[in-house]
């Protein structure tokens, strides 16, 4: 069981590092990030059950229903809602970069439970396969999220509107996610393509983040 743990967490936790050394300026505290990785783990109970009251109460088993609602709308909204309440009106989140680290710590400890579950369930077959698909496209999500939620935090003007991105995109993303593995009987080949894409996505948003920092401060020396 220990090794099915351990071989479950351990993508989560090599993502995690690897966006948290993506930032380019001041990192962020260890025990607010595991913090945030915790309150995303903790997320997987209320998901599971809030999915087993839908799907007993719903008589008609819809495919349209998982994409759209079961998974990515509820996985989606509690992340953003947890990061919001817990990270938003920290005072660690002082950076444009920080909503990317946290969203993305909250995103992964959720997938890294998740996982556990899963091959605990299914055995370690799989792992690489959740490993690449599952526990990435979280991950990748988490930084759209974090991104848009960097930008509300330094937008007063925007920052309904950003709050609301940093819900709209991931969830627009997991669901296409979902329709993929759902409707598409080959769905190998289009998976592939989009996670690639997903990746392109991400890394762009983190230059963007990281770009719009050093702005910042460029701005902050001249004034």
């Amino acid at each position: 069981m220990i090794s099915i743990i351990t071989v479950a967490i351990t993508p989560a936790v090599a993502l995690l590092t690897f966006f948290y050394l993506k930032d380019e300026f001041e990192q962020e505290p260890i025990i607010m990030v595991v913090r945030s990785f915790i309150y995303g783990a903790l997320l997987v109970f209320p998901v599971m059950f809030i999915q087993f009251a839908i799907q007993y109460e719903t008589e008609i088993a819809s495919p349209f229903l998982l994409i759209f609602f079961k998974a990515s709308f509820i996985e989606e909204f509690l992340k953003w809602f947890i990061v919001l309440i817990t990270i938003f009106y920290h005072v660690h989140f002082n950076q444009r970069y920080d909503g990317i680290v946290y969203a993305t710590a909250v995103a992964l400890g959720f997938a890294s439970v998740e996982n556990v579950l899963y091959l605990l369930a299914n055995g370690v077959d799989t792992a690489f396969f959740r490993a690449v698909f599952p526990v990435t496209s979280h991950a990748l999500f988490g930084v759209v999220m974090g991104f848009y939620f960097g930008k509300a935090k330094f937008n007063r003007e925007k920052r309904y509107r950003y709050l609301f991105l940093a819900f709209f995109f991931p969830y627009t993303l997991h669901s296409l996610y979902n329709l993929i593995l759902v409707v598409l009987s080959s769905w190998m080949y289009v998976l592939i393509p989009f996670m690639i894409a997903l990746w392109m996505i991400a890394l762009k948003h983190i230059k963007k983040a990281n770009r719009l920092q050093a702005l910042h401060y460029v701005k902050r020396e001249i004034s």
